[in-house]
């Protein structure tokens, strides 16, 4: 199976950093590597606050149409079509689709554990991560449900140390493809 990675987790969990990271390792220099789409919605409509159910249906088409796009190379994405479940269940229905189908998709998904976990003092907010800790934990347990069903799924625990946090995560990756 080509390799078709996603690295997931709650706010403040590492994936943008960890994504930045692997974008530079020369083992992943033919990956098509995606971006986080929440994040870039949220920037450009402020107002998807106000309409869960439309952000994440606009999440869900937008990933599917980038995997789509690529064809069958390998990728490594910030988030996959899963985690829209996450964050809004109805979305599952709404797009007329099964987990069993989306987890054909990846080969390997990578949740990272919040930083929420470690203390305020570690978790960080800005002016689109709002969620208080508590909330970021409750993400976490969400994407946790959604994806631990997936047979290529590793949950990395939050670290005070974010370099044996992404060494951990690397390890995992190149044991893989």
């Amino acid at each position: 199976m080509v390799p078709h990675i996603v690295i997931t987790g709650a706010p403040a969990s590492g994936k943008t950093e960890v994504w930045k990271r692997l974008k530079s390792e020369p083992a992943f220099s033919h990956f098509v590597f995606f971006d986080e789409l929440a994040r870039q919605l949220l920037v450009e409509n402020p107002g998807y606050r106000d309409n869960w159910s439309q952000f994440h249906l606009e999440i869900y088409r937008r990933q599917l149409a980038r995997e789509r796009q690529i064809g069958d190379k390998p990728f490594i994405t910030d988030r996959g079509t899963v985690d829209a479940f996450a964050f809004h269940p109805q979305t599952l229905a709404d797009v007329e689709t099964t987990l069993k189908k989306e987890y054909s998709r990846y080969s390997t998904v990578l949740q990272l554990g919040s930083t929420a976990v470690l203390g305020e003092q570690f978790y960080q907010r800005d002016e689109v991560r709002s969620e208080p800790a508590s909330a970021a934990l409750e993400i976490e347990t969400a994407i946790a449900k959604v994806w631990r069903g997936h047979p290529g799924y590793y949950f990395v625990k939050a670290d005070t140390d974010f370099d044996k946090k992404y060494d951990t995560c690397l390890q995992i990756l190149l044991g893989l493809i």
